[in-house]
């Protein structure tokens, strides 16, 4: 799940960094919450415009596309995990280099043609840069996980001037986050063979869930009036 963080919180300087002299420990550190603050400005713009369309469609359609709003900030122990995992050292230039998911939105809407709107929408916007898109509801994974995942790049007005961060939104429907947060949770706490022999009857309630969510699109257009 995405959980909002405050970056003052960040624990790296509980992280004990190898080669690292103690005098250039907090040049690193205040580098570092200078990052993460700018990831975390990053991440409120998006959810700013998110919040912004949301609003608009209330007014004109006197409906809202989207359930719930999160942001989050990877913690220190993950970001350096992944350049680890990755042979990258543990740098600020390394992070803002290679990794695109520090900063992540998920939005989650009430049926699918709102997901591919609000997405459409938000890389129309001039000041947002599209870098990456991954359509896992066109082409769901393999275990049936289903959402749209675009990363973009977005301006952040600092006082010493305008600088960019990525940030990666996941973007689905209630459904589909009902059972992403019941996959990940059962994936925590199962051995490798209950998870294995559970990994068909996840994969049936996916394609359940799936089925489901176009069943209440067709009758929210029928409701409507589309076609």
């Amino acid at each position: 799940m995405l959980e909002e963080k405050n970056i003052s919180d960040s624990g790296l300087n509980t992280i004990a960094l190898p080669d690292v002299p103690m005098d250039d420990l907090a040049l690193v550190y205040s580098r570092f919450l200078s990052l993460m603050s700018l990831y975390q400005a990053a991440a409120d713009e998006i959810v700013t415009k998110f919040q912004i369309l949301d609003n608009e469609f209330s007014a004109k359609y006197q409906r809202n596309p989207i359930h719930t709003l999160k942001s989050r900030i990877k913690s220190p122990d993950s970001i350096i995990g992944k350049l680890n995992r990755k042979g990258l050292p543990i740098s600020v230039e390394a992070i803002r280099t290679n990794l695109y998911d520090i900063a992540g939105v998920r939005v989650i809407c009430q049926y699918i043609d709102d997901i591919y709107t609000l997405a459409g929408l938000l890389t129309s916007h001039d000041d947002i840069e599209l870098l990456k898109t991954k359509d896992y509801i066109k082409n769901p994974k393999p275990n049936g996980y289903r959402s749209l995942h675009i990363v973009v790049n977005v301006p952040v007005f600092l006082s010493t001037g305008k600088d960019y961060a990525p940030v990666e939104i996941q973007i689905r429907t209630m459904a589909m986050d009902f059972w992403a947060s019941l996959e990940h949770e059962l994936h925590y706490k199962t051995s490798k063979n209950v998870e294995q022999s559970l990994s068909d009857e996840l994969y049936y309630c996916a394609e359940t869930i799936a089925d489901t969510d176009k069943r209440m699109q067709e009758i929210y257009k029928k409701i409507n009036g589309y076609k």
